[in-house]
């Protein structure tokens, strides 16, 4: 028995994550007043890639990248909408989950990639409910299994019809060998508070459970006969939709298709360019600063739509880094720079600041929050310089508290001024880590005094040394120094193992308290990264491998 080689695993399309509803294959948006049905209807001969159907609503990352920009529309276009309803367009069956035969086929890193993307969407279903007033509730008029469970687990309100045949499982383990992989353990003890001796039952039945013992284990909610199936989800629904504060006259604003255009080692975007050194394996994301003033209030705001810089800018690096993530693998470590005016930057940061209540800032705030994260648990190391020309400011400077390692440079290298750094409010609350905490408590965790001493630091321009003193950044070489540091570092970081250096850099990115999210993101990503390796998994005889063909997987039965 062997695992499935990189260059034996067939290879998965070039992805691009940039979707509209006119191009939805698997999914499609009907709204009704406070309340939008999210339906899906895979289209089984559309699958992201070739070697595979995507039979009874199963799902591969095509149907995924659609739910995800379906999400997204629903908070920013859809204000009215405050509870969203996620269903199936096809009887019998509300998902299947994961595409196993995808699964099969995939190469391991693809099959990481895919789990994380479907983690993080999973979860920005989560952010709408908790901070958007967008509640979501799973209307079950099917069988829910494995990661089609996991996706109503990610509702706050499990409904499931009664029709003697529909069920909720988590086959995984016996059936594949591996874990379900976009948090569906976590969430069932965790969120759902079902009882461990329990869920331990339930996770290793193939057949998954139905009927009342599923409502008094708490794997579901309620339990309604088909027959007022339709007519008990709309008055739920609209039991929800009375709990948001969402505005109800608004209007919102449309996501445009987001600009990019690519060269050979170059991507652009609005004020993001992306760089590729392949030779030296890395890519530098450059950020620009605004290129106008701050608008005066939110309702400016909404009339600049995605234009108005931080909204533009925060896309752009969604964007980049999904797109590093699955199609450049071989680029380890990611640089990130900026260049631009930091009073301007100021400004909109105080603008974001000062108009948290409104409905569309909040979103926008939650959006540069949730891809923050996205960078948090990407799988390179990642890197701030800080030179001449740059625009750490508020939004900006929270990066360098999001990479492993920053520098700034203590001088001048031409005839500009030197670099400064500036801390605002929104560095403080706004910008929350997986763990609960800001990246400033996380840094300084067991450290009052420094984090009171930055909050001091708030609207100050801080030179290099200043910085440094303050635990802001990690290094701040002089101009004599400043090209070799660098040169060395990053022929250094490439020289490491980049498997050894992804858990190292896991394992140090999240101190501070565990949470739902950390949990799904380090506990079950590690465990599944190893799984997915496995012989008993991934092996030509292993689970993965042999399903549905009739034969049975053949196990190493030796504990690791």
């Amino acid at each position: 028995m062997h695992a499935i080689s990189e260059a034996a695993a067939k290879p998965v399309t070039r992805l691009d994550f940039r979707a509209a509803p006119k191009d939805y294959r698997h999914w499609s948006i009907r709204i009704d007043g406070p309340v939008a049905r999210l339906i899906m209807a895979v289209d089984e001969d559309s699958p992201a890639a070739d070697g595979y159907e995507l039979k009874l609503n199963s799902y591969d990352v095509g149907v995924d990248i659609e739910l995800y920009d379906a999400v997204q529309r629903l908070r920013f276009e859809h204000p009215e909408v405050r509870t969203v309803v996620i269903t199936s367009g096809i009887d019998g069956m509300f998902c299947a989950g994961a595409n196993i035969r995808m699964l099969g086929i995939s190469s391991h890193s693809h099959k990481v990639n895919f789990c994380k993307f479907t983690n993080e969407t999973r979860n920005s279903i989560e952010d709408a409910s908790y901070r958007s007033g967008q509640t979501y509730m799973a209307a079950l008029n099917g069988t829910a299994a494995g990661g089609g469970y996991e996706l109503a687990l990610a509702t706050e309100y499990l409904m499931l019809v009664d029709d003697g045949n529909a069920a909720v499982s988590l086959p995984e383990v016996p059936l594949l060998a591996v874990l379900p992989g976009t948090g569906g353990l976590t969430r069932v003890v965790d969120k759902r508070k079902v009882r461990r001796d329990l869920a331990d039952v339930f996770c290793t039945v193939e057949e998954g459970m139905k009927g009342q013992r599923a409502v008094e284990w708490r794997l579901l909610d309620e339990m309604v006969p088909r027959s007022k199936f339709e007519e008990r989800v709309t008055e739920k629904a609209l039991e929800l939709a009375a709990l948001s504060d969402r505005p109800e006259e608004e209007t919102g604003i449309q996501l445009d298709h987001l600009e990019r255009s690519e060269e050979e080692n170059e991507i652009r975007y609005p004020f993001v360019t992306v760089t590729l050194d392949r030779d030296g394996r890395n890519a530098t994301l450059d950020i620009q600063g605004p290129d106008s003033e701050a608008p005066g209030d939110a309702e400016a705001v909404k009339e600049l739509g995605v234009s108005f810089w931080p909204l533009a800018v925060i896309r752009a690096i969604d964007d980049a880094l999904l797109h590093l993530r699955f199609n450049e693998p071989m680029l380890g470590t990611l640089i990130i720079k900026t260049s631009g005016d930091g009073n301007r930057v100021a400004a909109y940061d105080a603008l974001l600041n000062e108009n948290r209540d409104n409905w569309l800032v909040r979103e926008i705030l939650l959006y540069i929050q949730r891809t923050y994260k996205r960078l948090d648990v990407t799988s390179r190391t990642t890197f701030a310089f800080v030179e001449p020309g740059s625009c750490f400011v508020g939004m900006l400077a929270d990066l360098l508290f999001a990479v492993d390692r920053s520098y700034m440079l203590d001088g001048q290298l031409d005839d500009r001024s030197a670099p400064t750094i500036c801390l605002t409010e929104l560095n403080f609350g706004a910008l929350r880590m997986s763990n609960g905490l800001t990246r400033l408590e996380t840094r300084f965790l067991g450290d009052s005094a420094s984090l009171e001493n930055a909050q001091e630091l708030v609207s100050q321009d801080l030179d290099a040394q200043a910085a440094l003193d303050a635990g802001l950044i990690t290094y701040a070489p002089d101009d004599i120094d400043w090209e070799d540091e660098i040169r060395l570092l990053l022929e250094e970081r490439a020289s490491f193992s980049p498997d050894a250096l992804t858990g190292m850099e896991a394992n140090l990115r999240f101190a501070g308290p565990e949470t739902l999210e950390t949990k799904i993101f380090g506990r079950l990503s590690a465990w599944q990264n190893w799984i997915f390796q496995r012989p008993n998994a991934a092996g030509e005889s292993g689970a993965l491998k042999l399903y549905g063909t009739g034969k049975r997987a053949k196990y190493d039965r030796g504990r690791v």
